[in-house]
């Protein structure tokens, strides 16, 4: 007992910062996306990419969580493990249950923790389970997220069929996933160091369709108290890096910038702006989705770190917490934001 308590003696928190004084090191990763992302700019990026947005299924639902299985699979075949060695699963998605990522978990066997944090979910889960590491309960963990662009218009807006415009706001859910593998050992290059649990702010956007104007407030509230707690500024890093707020969101966290006097130097941008092309790829203010962080993160921002092109990186998930019954119902929706500082070891 008396050892189990000095391993849980594993960080401090200061104001909102986790600082974690045993790491939790990425042992690997892996994506999976659909064939319009795999025809985007980081296309060449990603593990697996499909020919269409099927996977070979009959339901979008049966697709996106073939997906998700794809991107677990090749999270634990990267390094030869079992999934019966890895401790447990920490995912979501943004379906009702979670069900997608539910389903592809059952085969795994491991224990799970089913997150909905909608777009900051994938954030959520590698904070999870980086306290589960750093605290010495698990050894293994994956953390997981994944969204469909068929099964979202489905659950949140109108069927494909319908043909309805989409206004110049609104944003792209990606069909993607993403999957990473902590473990308590070093033989990952890249670690989790800190992280910073978001609150939510509600700016009173009720348009479901603006939901970068609805999120910004509260990514830029996380990484204000983020740099005001670590005493640091943006140029203590290589790239802050939001999701998904899209052409909206992000001017709006820049506006917000600016009047408190923070300069990102350039060094900030957000996943939804970086997945697509958006002229060519009609995606209006860019992309969103649970799977677009999890895959820009898993196919890009984790490869560049390992090649040591990036070594400090702000991995800022922004999530729109609403639902389509409380929109029908006239509430506005809260935004969180939840911060991961990944650093090259």
């Amino acid at each position: 007992m008396e050892q189990r308590r000095d391993s849980l003696a594993a960080g401090v928190r200061k104001d909102d910062v986790y600082y974690f004084k045993h790491p939790a090191y990425i042992l690997s990763y892996a994506s999976c996306v659909g064939k319009k992302e795999g025809e985007g700019p980081l296309g060449h990026c990603f593990d697996v990419v499909g020919k269409d947005d099927h996977f070979g299924q009959e339901t979008w639902e049966q697709a996106e969580k073939v997906m998700v299985q794809t991107s677990l699979q090749g999270a634990v075949q990267k390094v030869r493990l079992d999934p019966g060695e890895v401790g447990c699963v920490l995912g979501g998605d943004l379906l009702n249950q979670c069900v997608s990522t539910s389903f592809a978990v059952r085969d795994f066997h491991s224990r799970f923790f089913g997150l909905y944090g909608a777009c900051s979910t994938m954030a959520e889960s590698l904070i999870l389970g980086s306290v589960l590491i750093s605290s010495g309960l698990e050894g293994k963990v994956l953390c997981t997220a994944s969204s469909h662009f068929c099964s979202a218009e489905r659950q949140y807006r109108l069927p494909l069929q319908y043909g309805g415009q989409r206004t110049p706001t609104a944003q792209w859910t990606a069909t993607a996933s993403g999957s990473v593998l902590l473990t308590a050992n070093g033989n990952g290059r890249v670690a989790v160091t800190r992280a910073m649990a978001g609150r939510i702010y509600d700016p009173g956007v009720t348009d479901a369709a603006n939901m970068g104007a609805a999120m910004a407030q509260a990514a830029f509230e996380t990484l204000r108290g983020y740099f005001a707690t670590t005493q640091e500024d943006p140029g203590s890093y290589d790239l802050i890096v939001t999701g998904d707020l899209a052409a909206v969101g992000r001017d709006i966290v820049l506006e917000l910038a600016k009047e408190e006097g923070i300069d990102f130097k350039g060094k900030y941008t957000d996943c939804g702006l970086l997945l697509f092309d958006r002229e060519a790829q009609d995606v209006h203010a860019g992309a969103s989705g649970c799977g677009c962080s999890a895959a820009v993160l898993c196919g890009y921002i984790l490869p560049e770190m390992e090649r040591g092109n990036l070594r400090r990186v702000l991995f800022c998930g922004t999530g729109a917490l609403l639902s389509p019954l409380t929109t029908s119902q006239g509430e506005s929706i809260p935004g969180i934001c939840h911060l991961v500082c990944l650093e090259v070891m």
